[in-house]
This record gives C-alpha cells, sequence and structure tokens, in this order.
C-alpha cells in the first residue's frame, strides 16, 4: 500500500465561528490518515507500543488554497517517502468534492523511544516500507520560518488537558490551535492562513511552563513559544483576507 486515501464529511463541531474547517482539526485529519497508513503498513502505533516507541513530527507545513465549510465531503490523500537520516518524510493532498486540490501538507516524523524520550535509529522499519521514489511530491519538505522584527507580544500560557496525547505531551494538531487563540478572534474573523510552517524543537508537557512570542508584519505571523529560555516550538503563518 504505497498510499491511503479516504473521504471525510465536515461536521459543525470541526469548523470555526465563520463556518470554515478550523487548522487544528485539518491537522487532527492529517495525523490520523498517517497513522492509518502507517498501521497498514505494519508500523503502527500499537506495533510500535510493543516496543516502546512512537512516531512523532519534528516538522510540519500546511498550504490551503480554499478552506471547506460544514457539510462538504473532503478526500484526504497520504503517501511516505523515501526516510532521510532518522527522519521519515510524509506528503498530504486535500481535494474538493469536484477532485480539486484544495490544500496539500508536508511533514517529517521521527521514531521516539517513550522511556527516553529520544529520538531512535528506525533503518529497519524504512526496510520494510514501500519504495515510494516515483511518487512526486506536492510541496517541498518544511523549511526555515521567517524571522520578524516587529514589537512582539508575550502570552503566559501552560498546557490544558484537552492539548495533551497518549504520548504524555501537547499533540502537534493543537499548535496551530494556539497560534490562532493567540491572533485572537477579531483577526481570525477578517483572516484565514493561507499556510502555516511548524517546527516541534522539543516536547511540551504537562505542567510545563510557557510564554509565547507573537509577532506580526503585514500578513506575515511568526509564533515562539519558550521554555526555560529556550524555544519548544516556533510557527510561521501567512495570513489572507477571508473571501
Amino acid at each position: 500500500m504505497k498510499s491511503l486515501e479516504k473521504n471525510i464529511s465536515l461536521r459543525i463541531s470541526e469548523c470555526d465561528f465563520c463556518n470554515t474547517w478550523r487548522p487544528g482539526a485539518i491537522l487532527t485529519e492529517l495525523q490520523e490518515i498517517a497513522g492509518a497508513h502507517s498501521a497498514a503498513l505494519g508500523n503502527g502505533r500499537e506495533e510500535l507500543l510493543r516496543s516502546g516507541l512512537a512516531w512523532v513530527v519534528s516538522r510540519l507545513e500546511l498550504r490551503m488554497d480554499r478552506y471547506p465549510v460544514s457539510g462538504e465531503t473532503v478526500s484526504l490523500k497520504t503517501f511516505h517517502r523515501p526516510h532521510r537520516h532518522r527522519f521519515f518524510p510524509r506528503f498530504f493532498i486535500l481535494r474538493d468534492e469536484a477532485g480539486r486540490v484544495i490544500g496539500r501538507g508536508s511533514s517529517l516524523w521521527l521514531l521516539m523511544d517513550l522511556e527516553t524520550r529520544q529520538s531512535v535509529n528506525a533503518d529497519r522499519l524504512a526496510s520494510a516500507m514501500p519504495d515510494n521514489s516515483d511518487l512526486p511530491e506536492p510541496l517541498p519538505l518544511p523549511g526555515s520560518i521567517r524571522s520578524l522584527s516587529a514589537p512582539e507580544k508575550v502570552i503566559p500560557w501552560q498546557a490544558l488537558y484537552t492539548d495533551l496525547d497518549p504520548n504524555g505531551h501537547v499533540n502537534n494538531t493543537k499548535y496551530a490551535d494556539w497560534l490562532c487563540n493567540a491572533l485572537g478572534i477579531d483577526c481570525m474573523a477578517a483572516h484565514q492562513l493561507s499556510s502555516l510552517t511548524i517546527h516541534f524543537n522539543s516536547e511540551v508537557r504537562p505542567g510545563q511552563p510557557l510564554s509565547l512570542h507573537l509577532r506580526q508584519e503585514e500578513n506575515c505571523v511568526q509564533l515562539i513559544g519558550m521554555h526555560e529560555e529556550k524555544p519548544a516550538f516556533e510557527i510561521g503563518a501567512l495570513l489572507v483576507p477571508r473571501p
């Protein structure tokens, strides 16, 4: 199984107050289909847990050409590409009911030892996965995030119950919610995220104090989550007016 595809019907609970698919809800669906494809390849969560391992995402990029609304059916497709050192590239394509591409995603994944919380060598898994080197990449792998020089807004922050997942840290899908919440209702009422890049530098655990540092220059946004004067994560995004 070189790729996996599924259709989903968007529920109201997955949409924002403008009735468009929330970025965090999109990332949740991407995570779920990635997990389902990994399971079909024999390296899903249940299989990895037997060895004390879990998949974690290191970098992620999402680009949306159009945000669908509740009730629409969206097709999601995912596939991996040959691993690079310890990194496993995975890509996503989102299409509407007419088959038009409305979004694309790219990501880099690692295997984490749940006891040491460190990444581990995964050559054995890589050798058992099908060769997808012939599949075209819908966009480049996540790159660097532009540093902004605008005055920053600092927000004290801490992970809450709803942010955490079974791996014992903040789930990767929650950082998009944090960005939208930091930007605020007025901003999100007038704008959408046309692109979103996240670097996950270190996991955020329960009870870990953070400060969110938000900068914005015209349509460019940067959000850094700091813990003990070190960046735990960094987000870069582009805003466009809502249609």
